[in-house]
């Protein structure tokens, strides 16, 4: 096998690696989420977001809350993908 060869097994590997690391951090992150969506505790400080009478910036605030999980994910895969693709792409440089 040529050295090409070889760097493309490597990246596919980096690629699976980085794949797995967000799908492994997937319930940590959803949990710090609803930690911090939920209600105020003794231990926790929450955004209350069932509370239909909070403030604009807060219910703003909750909505940037519940969108990162996805985007933390969505991203990570797709610095998988482009680690992968990249390196198929341009193997011959």
């Amino acid at each position: 096998m040529n050295r090409n060869g070889q760097v493309i097994i490597v990246m596919f590997m980096i690629g699976l690696v980085v794949a797995i690391l967000a799908l492994a951090l997937a319930p940590a992150v959803k949990q710090a989420t609803d930690t911090a969506r939920g209600n105020s505790t003794n231990n926790s400080l929450g955004l209350d977001c069932s509370n239909d009478s909070i403030s604009n910036f807060n219910k703003a605030a909750c909505v940037a809350t519940d969108i990162t999980l996805p985007y933390f994910i969505g991203f990570l895969l797709l610095l998988a993908g482009a680690i992968v693709i990249g390196k198929i792409m341009f193997q011959g440089e």
